[in-house]
């Protein structure tokens, strides 16, 4: 789920700077100044050139469907955009997990640290951090360890899955809590020798 939204989110800023990009070329072509610098291939709009004059503007009056459709469309639009900010800012990092009783929450950060001090302690583990993302009802833990040289995924992944993440379920009960683990390996300094 968290790498489909990264692709779209992707996507979404790849099409919006492509779009700005092309208007902003449209645009800077039919300034005097900036023609002049453009390259003699590239096409190039008119001095004199107006978007819309006034024969075309009057058609485009004459016909009723279409205020309403770019309304419309501009309308939906701006709502797709809103719900996705949403979205995106109610995915963030967690803040505060709210307890069983009024006005007593836990840290996101300290849960956090709590996990990643419980992951650091299991063998074979060089260096964890984790970050702990979603909303109260469903969160999401992303674990990154990097492991010893010799130490074996399998034997790290069953202990972090039955020590940190276990003990991490049990706090936030009765929430659901996704771990999501990525493994790299601590890399060998090489010694010089003289």
């Amino acid at each position: 789920m968290s790498r489909l939204r990264s692709g779209t989110n992707r996507v979404a800023l790849l099409a919006v700077a492509a779009g700005l990009l092309m208007s902003g070329v449209v645009l800077a072509s039919a300034v005097g100044s900036v023609r002049e610098r453009l390259p003699s291939r590239w096409p190039r709009l008119p001095a004199d050139r107006t978007w819309l004059d006034g024969e075309a503007l009057g058609r485009w009056r004459d016909q009723g469907w279409w205020p309403p459709l770019v309304i419309t469309a501009l309308c939906v639009g701006v709502l797709l955009f809103l719900c996705w900010g949403v979205a995106q800012l109610r995915a963030g990092r967690l803040r505060e997990l709210p307890l069983g009783q009024p006005d007593v929450t836990l840290s996101g950060a300290a849960l956090a640290a709590a996990m990643a001090e419980r992951a650091g302690a299991v063998d074979g583990v060089a260096r964890a951090h984790v970050t702990l993302l979603g909303r109260p009802r469903r969160l999401r833990a992303r674990i990154t360890l990097v492991l010893a040289a010799d130490s074996r995924p399998e034997a790290v992944l069953r202990d972090l899955a039955g020590q940190a993440v276990a003990e991490a379920r049990a706090a936030v009960a009765p929430r659901a809590l996704e771990a999501e683990v990525r493994l790299t390996v601590q890399r060998h300094r090489t010694r010089r020798l003289r």
